[in-house]
């Protein structure tokens, strides 16, 4: 990777991806975009307007700024995308089939995250395996898995450079939460900051895996940095670091805010989404074929959250 564009550079992952990015490889060799105009760090260095159900615009930014690699996140998140189901077919498929198209005829590496929404509730639910049954009832988890086989064709048909990995919820304290069913696990950080409480949507003992921003980011630039020729799977790796329940949360912050009280009150929704995922994942193809190897715990990243956290909200 030499000179990146990146699209929904607004969102959770984006606004985090397009800074540590600059740090790596320049101001000027990155291109933010997203269909509307960011604030913030994203702000200080190229950015464009795109708009990923318009292909030509996709392709005329990328040519303008002669990039070689597109890192493809804009998409409508899990629990969003069960509220407008057309909608998010049309911006999270059609986005996708535009950017490929764009990556095929530019030759362009290319990089598009899936989810743990690409399972389903036929899946192993503990340890979850990298290869395995993908039955997926919500339309989120209908278009990953449809994303994830995509990238396969794009790879095995036209020789695009497709890469992926499967995001468990993801933990950040820089952007606000999206739309996604793992949200509670952000917000739970902010509400014991602000309030020393805070009401789950999502049921006591309902473990998911979820992973601590920094941790995903280095993901993405160690596998795009991999030699491709030790990819055996390529698109759609599992990636792994904290499986766990609302109650391991309260738990970790209780070490630091004793005072804290988690209380109850289920989101039908969000749960149902939420029990149709696995437990906990398997990595080991990650770990074997590229490195990958999480450094935060529960522990670590809760400190670290309820530190960034209490100095953004002074």
């Amino acid at each position: 990777m030499k000179r990146i564009l990146v699209t929904g550079a607004g969102g959770q992952i984006g606004s985090e991806l397009v800074v540590k990015l600059r740090e790596i490889y320049g101001d000027a060799n990155v291109i933010a975009s997203d269909i509307r105009v960011v604030e913030g760090e994203v702000a200080n260095g190229p950015f464009e307007i795109v708009d990923v159900t318009d292909e030509q615009r996709i392709y005329q930014v990328a040519k303008d700024y002669q990039v070689d690699t597109v890192m493809h996140l804009a998409a409508l998140l899990s629990a969003t995308a069960e509220k407008i189901p057309k909608k998010a077919w049309d911006i999270n498929m059609g986005g996708l089939m535009n950017t490929l198209e764009v990556a095929r005829e530019l030759n362009l590496q290319f990089f598009t995250p899936s989810s743990i929404g690409a399972f389903g509730p036929s899946t192993p639910k503990d340890n979850t395996p990298q290869d395995t049954l993908q039955r997926p009832t919500t339309m989120y988890g209908v278009n990953k898995v449809s994303g994830e086989l995509l990238c396969d064709y794009y790879y095995e048909r036209f020789g695009v450079d497709t890469r992926g990995v499967r995001f468990p919820g993801l933990i950040s304290y820089v952007a606000p939460p999206g739309g996604g069913t793992t949200d509670y696990a952000v917000e739970i950080y902010y509400e014991a900051i602000k309030q020393q409480k805070y009401t789950s949507y999502i049921a006591e003992g309902t473990y998911m895996d979820m992973m601590y921003m920094p941790d995903a980011l280095e993901a993405i630039i160690q596998l795009m940095e991999a030699d491709p020729t030790k990819l055996i799977h390529r698109n759609a790796f599992n990636i792994a670091a904290i499986s766990a329940e609302p109650m391991d949360f309260a738990k970790a912050i209780q070490k630091h805010i004793p005072q804290f009280e988690l209380t109850f009150e289920v989101d039908p929704v969000r749960q149902k989404i939420a029990d149709s995922w696995p437990n906990s994942i398997d990595s080991s193809a990650a770990e074997e074929e590229w490195g990958f190897q999480a450094k935060y715990d529960i522990d670590r990243m809760t400190k670290e959250m309820l530190e960034k956290i209490a100095e953004k909200l002074k």
